[in-house]
């Protein structure tokens, strides 16, 4: 996570994105559970960078994907080392300097799967944590607006109504035992705003109005100088568009 009207973001997404704003665009699993990784995911988690290349909506290619519905993980696959590769490089992509999220989706890297990193702003230290196969089994509180922002629709920010508690659960890699945890707070937004990814639907989808955050654009073009939003090949190469 990171005034144009609300009517400025509807034009940003159904101008930038094949699927628009409509129901995300589906991906097949088979219908007994989650389907092996591919090789053209075991691809790209692969030969990606240790800091991932982040899509954005306003790429069209990107769009497809950030647009689709993401399944789950099968177990054998949460404990083998392709998944353990992924986990490590969306680490390393959302503490990047260029990036400095709060939390980041698979499908943000090119990974249509359920799998989130937030930031446990409500625990010592304010670790970062992985939840795979992850739901939000329920949201309770109070609905407040508050200002959110997402590494895949720079440089805007917009007000969005989210729940101030979550209750979700979530798939142990490890003992592969389903965990549930409740959260509250801007930790519960965090999670509200990353599960709202692996469903296909982005802030811009929720928001009351969206704006240009000038710092950021800058922070960004000084960045972008650098290399740092570079497409890289393995990218387009791991995809049948």
């Amino acid at each position: 996570m990171k005034t144009i009207a609300l009517a400025g973001a509807l034009t940003l997404c159904v101008a930038v994105g094949m699927s628009g704003c409509g129901q995300p665009r589906g991906v097949k699993g088979d219908e007994n559970g989650p389907s092996p990784l591919t090789e053209a995911e075991i691809r790209l988690i692969e030969g990606a960078d240790s800091v991932m290349y982040v899509l954005d909506v306003a790429d069209p290619e990107d769009s497809v994907i950030l647009r689709a519905a993401s399944q789950d993980f099968r177990d054998k696959d949460l404990q083998g080392e392709v998944f353990k590769t992924l986990a490590a490089k969306m680490l390393a992509t959302v503490n990047a300097p260029e990036q400095g999220g709060v939390g980041i989706a698979a499908p943000q890297v090119g990974i249509n799967r359920r799998l989130i990193v937030v930031q446990r702003l409500d625990k010592a230290g304010e670790p970062f944590e992985i939840y795979p196969n992850v739901r939000l089994d329920s949201l309770y509180g109070d609905l407040v607006k508050g200002r959110e922002g997402c590494l895949s629709v720079p440089p805007f920010r917009g007000l969005v109504p989210r729940w101030t508690k979550a209750i979700v659960s979530y798939k142990d890699p490890e003992t592969l035992e389903t965990r549930r945890d409740t959260i509250a707070g801007f930790t519960a937004v965090i999670f509200q705003h990353e599960v709202d990814h692996l469903d296909g639907v982005l802030y811009i989808d929720r928001a009351d109005s969206v704006f240009v955050d000038e710092d950021w654009k800058r922070e960004r073009v000084s960045f972008d100088s650098l290399g740092r939003y570079k497409k890289p090949a393995i990218l387009r190469e791991s995809r049948d568009f």
